[in-house]
């Protein structure tokens, strides 16, 4: 192997827990471990980041990753973390999240390049379709104890009202569905690790033992290991913003919003983030938190986390544009800058500003600067302030100091519909051509 990788998730904070003898497999041979993901929306968040990145490490480490979509057991929800019973999808919404999710993890992951352990793409539905509810109450439900199954924090706390109003008996069956998994896995690919959150300890070592209890006649192998779940050194929970969600895809998070997340995360956690969220190596990880504590206003660890994590997820090209757009607000640019922006991205920029209607024929005609910034727009209050404005030079179009004789025509539109108007260094206000 080229790399130890218990000791590489190690050291990034990455293992929770892990079952003995897993660390010495790994390093005994080429394994095969997966990690599933649950098709509850058609795309994924940063919170899918983490099982991601172990696939992604464990190829980096010579193993062969297997990315499980649970097209099956999606469609009974699973009861792990949560209070409440999950709501079911329909068949055709869950067909779109499975499609969606599985585009995602092709950005990261490329499945079937010919390697010995070229990563694998799989959907729990194709085995778990042609199984009839009494095959699998003989052949798998007669393998685990109630008593087994109800030992599980997951179970416990939802059967004894300290979460929820109890569990159907269709969530309680999901562990030894995922359990069933694991078994198939092993048998096809001789999957032996099983990985994942925290909160999926009970789920992965119900298939650990499921794995042993099917395998009639040899010394079954299997294996588990989890990573902590991420949060924020305030309590608060990790990947959501005032906006919801950060996804993953462009069209959910725009990349400009998605690097700014990133940007803005406390001292604390960047130190933390970014251990477990890029693959920079520990002895430059060590040398940018020395030079973080150091000039810690210089936000150095914040600006590389995002640098690193925006390049992994959307690509080295957006990450430049994004770069860009935070130095309109923050930095110096110009009207070629703000031009360049696509109309989503210059939202963003600009959420929260406040902007006026002005009518396509005024702009055409050519709008004049007293009309701009006062009597069609409000933006200041009287016309005599947008002259005094404009005297004192502390008026900007798109960025660019303008005189009291400028006009603003068509070729001024930022994605054919915008002009920003800027007083000083802070006050923007925005005109949106109708």
């Amino acid at each position: 192997m080229t790399k130890n990788l218990v000791e590489e998730l190690r050291w990034r904070g990455m293992i929770h827990d892990i079952m003995p003898g897993t660390e010495e497999q790994l390093q005994k041979e080429m394994t095969t471990a997966y990690i599933g993901f649950d098709p509850t929306s058609d795309s994924l968040h940063i919170g899918s980041l983490v099982p991601i990145i172990l696939l992604v490490h464990i190829e980096k480490a010579g193993h062969q990753p297997i990315a499980l979509v649970g097209g099956a057991t999606g469609m009974i929800g699973d009861p792990s973390g949560k209070s409440d019973e999950r709501n079911l999808l329909n068949e055709e919404t869950l067909a779109n999240n499975v499609a969606g999710i599985k585009r995602t993890l092709g950005r990261f992951l490329n499945f079937d390049n010919g390697k010995e352990n070229s990563p694998l793409l799989v959907n729990n539905y194709d085995w778990m379709k042609d199984f009839s509810f009494i095959e699998f109450a003989r052949d798998v439900g007669k393998r685990i104890t109630v008593n087994y199954m109800m030992a599980k924090d997951s179970v416990k706390k939802r059967i004894t009202g300290e979460a929820g109003g109890g569990m159907s008996f269709t969530e309680f069956t999901y562990q030894l569905i995922q359990g069933y998994d694991f078994y198939h896995l092993y048998k096809t690919f001789n999957c032996k690790l099983q990985m994942g959150g925290s909160d999926q300890w009970g789920n992965i070592t119900t298939g650990t033992e499921l794995v042993r209890r099917m395998t009639p006649g040899e010394e079954a192998k299997a294996f588990a290991a989890t990573c902590p779940l991420i949060t924020k050194a305030d309590g608060s929970k990790f990947g959501k913003s005032e906006g919801g969600n950060v996804w993953l895809d462009a069209d959910k998070t725009s990349v400009y919003k998605f690097y700014q997340f990133w940007l803005n995360t406390s001292d604390e956690d960047a130190e933390k983030y970014i251990k477990i969220f890029t693959f920079l190596d520990k002895e430059t990880i060590e040398a940018l938190i020395t030079e973080h504590k150091e000039a810690p206003h210089q936000r150095i660890l914040q600006k590389k986390l995002a640098e690193e994590v925006t390049t992994f997820v959307h690509s080295k090209e957006e990450l430049d544009k994004a770069i860009v757009a935070s130095n309109i607000l923050f930095g110096k640019s110009t009207a070629e800058d703000l031009k360049s922006l696509d109309e989503q991205t210059f939202l963003d920029v600009f959420d929260g500003v406040p902007q006026a209607e002005v009518s396509s024929e005024d702009v055409n005609e050519g709008l004049d600067m007293i009309a701009a910034l006062s009597a069609k727009t409000g933006f200041l209050k009287s016309n005599g302030d947008a002259r005094r404005a404009l005297k004192e030079n502390s008026i900007s179009v798109n960025k660019e100091k303008i005189s009291e004789d400028f006009v603003i025509t068509s070729k001024d539109l930022i994605a054919n519909k915008y002009v920003l108007l800027q007083r000083g260094k802070k006050n923007y206000f925005l005109l949106k051509v109708q």
